[in-house]
């Protein structure tokens, strides 16, 4: 079943996406060299105390982070570690969550620690971030699920990869449904399966948590003996972005976006819906 919400519920939502949104502010601003990954999780707990939010990945299934700090080849839920220091070239994604009264947000980035990145790592990121935001702009009125996942993947595979070959679009993790959980139904592909039909229709009140993470190599991974991490097989390095967006009457909104998502969704020839906190 998906969740629907209310406008009134969309609203808290919107509340606990900021909070994301700062999260991703005070890491980025922390992921320097030197820094090991569980300082960055002390930051998001801190800016969590200061907006009265609690985590919604610490616990979760036993997490025992406040925040997923993945870092190289790993994929998705690195845990925080004093053992993981940060260095010059490394390109770490940080995914994190917040609750306000009962309501869910979730946001990932991927961010370049120091300098000297090639610009095949500076083109990953980028490919899949404009793939993210290209599901964004998929989420409208009249569509069905799959349209977003064939958004994503549409974009990806028209992006030349440099040096060639193609980008590996991760198989066994995806996007989600969000609300008063972190993950729902439904579970949304980062690429089209056929066998897996059309989807729900999209219409105002649905939620989704749109994250694609692609490899430089292979679409697919392990999960090492922590339980956790989960990694690319051929130790490629891979790049993870996430935004939470509520479709409404309006059009969608971008929770975990400082601007709800006006921004980029204009260049992309959609009109985000108004922010009900402005």
């Amino acid at each position: 079943m998906v969740q629907i919400k209310s406008p009134e519920q969309i609203a808290k939502m919107r509340e606990a996406g900021l909070v994301v949104a700062a999260i991703h502010a005070a890491t980025r601003e922390a992921a320097v060299p030197g820094a090991t990954t569980k300082d960055l999780d002390q930051v998001a707990r801190k800016v969590l105390a200061e907006n009265d939010a609690k985590p919604n990945f610490l616990g979760y299934g036993g997490f025992p982070a406040t925040i997923c700090t993945s870092v190289n080849e790993v994929v998705v839920h690195g845990i925080p570690s004093d053992d993981v220091v940060l260095k010059d070239g490394d390109v770490i994604s940080i995914d994190c969550g917040a609750i306000i009264d009962g309501w869910h947000g979730d946001a990932a980035y991927t961010a370049f620690v120091g300098s000297g990145h090639s610009p095949e790592l500076v083109e990953l990121s980028r490919v899949t971030e404009e793939s993210m935001w290209a599901g964004i702009a998929a989420m409208k009125q009249g569509n069905r699920l799959v349209d977003v996942s064939r958004a994503i993947e549409t974009y990806i595979r028209r992006q030349p990869k440099p040096g060639g070959g193609k980008y590996g679009i991760i198989e066994d993790y995806g996007g989600h449904g969000i609300g008063t959980e972190m993950h729902m139904d439904p579970h949304l592909l980062n690429y089209v399966d056929r066998r897996r039909g059309k989807g729900p229709k999209l219409v105002p009140g649905f939620c989704l948590a749109i994250e694609p993470m692609i490899s430089l190599g292979t679409p697919r991974t392990e999960v090492l003996s922590d339980d956790w991490t989960v990694i690319t097989t051929d130790g490629t390095w891979s790049s993870h972005w996430e935004h939470s967006v509520a479709l409404t009457d309006q059009g969608p909104l971008v929770l975990t976006s400082p601007d709800g998502g006006a921004a980029k969704l204009a260049e992309l020839g959609v009109t985000a819906a108004p922010d009900p906190l402005a």
